[in-house]
């Protein structure tokens, strides 16, 4: 006798506790298409999967990276295209990435600016 093993699910709650995002903001990205809709229970609640999961993190990585969520939607509905879309992604990836790059090196001069000012400070201070 074989028995079905059920696939876990999460509340939306959960996944907010999860991910950081509020339930409303789970809502309407599902709702203007960022997310997929998501699989509901009898009772009409939200039901998210691992799959569902994951795509909420990687959606979540692209918006804390910066990635307005026009490029983000775009890069979604690139995806759910299919494998002919592979292409447009990796250069949405890598534009995002070259982004990120210019970022990290502006974000290094200042930290390396600040750490100089402290060293400074300190020194100041031990007078």
């Amino acid at each position: 006798m074989t028995t079905a093993t059920a696939e876990r699910t999460y509340t939306i709650e959960q996944v907010s506790a999860e991910t950081g995002l509020t339930p409303h903001t789970l809502r309407y990205y599902e709702r203007i298409g960022l997310l997929e809709e998501v699989p509901r229970a009898v009772s009409g609640h939200r039901r998210y999967t691992e799959d569902d999961l994951g795509w909420v993190r990687f959606v979540v990585m692209l918006r804390q990276t910066g990635m307005s969520i026009a490029d983000s939607l775009h890069f979604m509905e690139l995806t759910r295209a299919g494998d002919h879309t592979i292409g447009d992604r990796v250069r949405v990836l890598r534009a995002h990435r070259d982004d990120l790059v210019a970022q990290l090196a502006v974000l290094q001069r200042h930290l390396g600016a600040i750490n100089r000012k402290i060293d400074i400070y300190e020194g100041l201070l031990e007078r």
